[in-house]
């Protein structure tokens, strides 16, 4: 089965890749796809965004890397034959906001959501926070 883990990754963080490496053992392909959020300005170029998920594939045999830039995500998964969707999520406030994209995902297309839960070491970690602590010379993730 193919699963589509989309996400602005912006940038690609810990919690992020473990998510991933997570959903490439529990699906026979993954593909992490950069979506285009209007309701985001992006802090990396996209093209920067694709290479460093594909480092972070390096060694995930079953994972594809690509973008998607314009319509819903329900049309990028019934172009790439995709019928689950991953999020992780990180607490109780991550589940709000993803659960009516989820039921309008499954209405709209069929397509299923998916959830992995964060590992609660990396749980605290965010691209917002690792972006805001990178311009103070930190990297926590």
């Amino acid at each position: 089965m193919r699963a589509l883990f989309p996400g602005s990754f912006d940038p690609v963080t810990q919690g992020h890749q473990d998510i991933l490496r997570r959903a490439a053992l529990l699906f026979d392909e993954v593909v992490v796809c950069v979506m285009f959020n209007a309701n985001k300005t992006g802090r990396f170029p996209i093209p920067e965004r694709l290479d460093r998920l594909r480092a972070a594939a390096t060694d995930l045999s079953n994972v594809t890397v690509d973008s998607h830039t314009g319509g819903l995500l329900v049309d990028y998964c019934g172009r790439a034959g995709i019928d689950v969707v991953i999020r992780g999520v990180r607490g109780v406030q991550d589940l709000d906001y993803e659960m009516p994209m989820a039921r309008m995902n499954h209405e709209l297309a069929g397509v299923e959501t998916f959830f992995i839960a964060a590992d609660p070491d990396l749980a605290h970690i965010s691209s917002t926070l690792v972006t805001a602590t990178g311009r103070l010379g930190h990297a926590p993730g």
